[in-house]
């Protein structure tokens, strides 16, 4: 039994205009700092195994003071990169509707069987991202990690080990927040949803 906390990194420059941030390195504002440092603060009282995340540094930025909080060198793992968004990358929904209207309206229809245009397979990041907390399962069969890493990624991931079909990513999971608490447990090859969104608190103890 492994038990992962997932984590969408801290509040991002994009953020306030919604803009979708794929691999753009976009930063974080002093919010995101503060949940950064937040989430550090709460990881000190807990049991945690490992810290990974990915190699974005909203992603990476987030993840350290928990990290050094618990002593730990995070794993930086290329398999839990954000989604590829291709030409929506940078842009917001309206900007998508200018640019191409129809492939935005085929995404939204089906975001899996119509991703958007020059982007990622989600069904391929889905793979790359549940291969590597299954590999980490595999290191640590009774650990507790933390995963710090991107929205639309940690959605697609939930779906796939808890039997959603992928394309109702965006219906089953509408927003994980900034910086909140998701634990999920893996055991025997199957997945149980522990908490979702839980905001930091910082008087609980594992």
């Amino acid at each position: 039994m492994t038990d992962f906390v997932l984590v969408r990194h801290g509040e991002t420059a994009w953020h306030a205009e919604n803009r979708y941030a794929g691999r753009t390195d976009v930063p974080l504002t002093e919010r995101g700092r503060r949940q950064a440092a937040a989430l550090g603060t709460w990881a000190a009282g807990q049991r945690l195994d490992a810290v990974l995340c990915s190699p974005l540094s909203r992603a990476r930025l987030t993840a350290e003071p928990a990290a050094t909080a618990l002593g730990l060198t995070p794993w930086v793992d290329e398999r839990l990169y954000e989604v590829d968004f291709g030409r929506g990358d940078g842009l917001t929904r309206a900007e998508m509707a200018e640019a191409f209207p129809d492939e935005l309206a085929a995404f939204l229809a089906d975001p899996v069987a119509h991703h958007l245009p020059g982007g990622e397979d989600p069904v391929a990041a889905a793979d790359r991202a549940v291969d590597c907390l299954e590999e980490i399962a595999r290191k640590l069969p009774d650990g507790r990690v933390l995963v710090v890493a991107h929205s639309t990624l940690l959605r697609l991931v939930l779906c796939k080990l808890l039997g959603i079909p992928l394309a109702h990513y965006r219906r089953a999971f509408p927003a994980l927040e900034n910086g909140a608490l998701t634990e999920l447990r893996l055991r025997a090859g199957e997945a149980s949803l522990l908490r979702l969104n839980a905001p930091v608190d910082l008087t609980a103890r594992s």
